[in-house]
């Protein structure tokens, strides 16, 4: 394979760039340590808008709807989380 070929067309279509509102849940617990409770994740993340399928939401409002207090790993608070904001696609906003 020579270096012409490196700079080609992508092997996959990437597709147009939509912009997507709101942080990947993921993205918000890898900033936290573990364990942690409710009201601290609250506390320094509350403002942050995290994407779910029905657009973006402050995960304050997310966190009234969470029933656990206490999570001992990001995997225990992401599952709690999907709970209440449920998986799928998430919307892309058109600019």
């Amino acid at each position: 394979m020579s270096d012409e070929d490196d700079e080609s067309e992508p092997a996959v279509s990437l597709g147009e760039h939509a912009r997507v509102d709101g942080a990947p849940l993921a993205r918000v617990s890898s900033r936290l340590t573990w364990p942690k409770e409710k009201s601290e994740i609250d506390r320094l993340e509350g403002d942050t808008v995290v994407r779910t399928p029905d657009g973006p939401r402050e995960l304050t409002t997310i966190l009234e709807d969470v029933d656990g207090t206490y999570f001992e790993r990001h995997q225990e608070f992401e599952d709690h989380v999907r709970d209440v904001i449920g998986t799928g696609p998430i919307p892309t906003t058109d600019e």
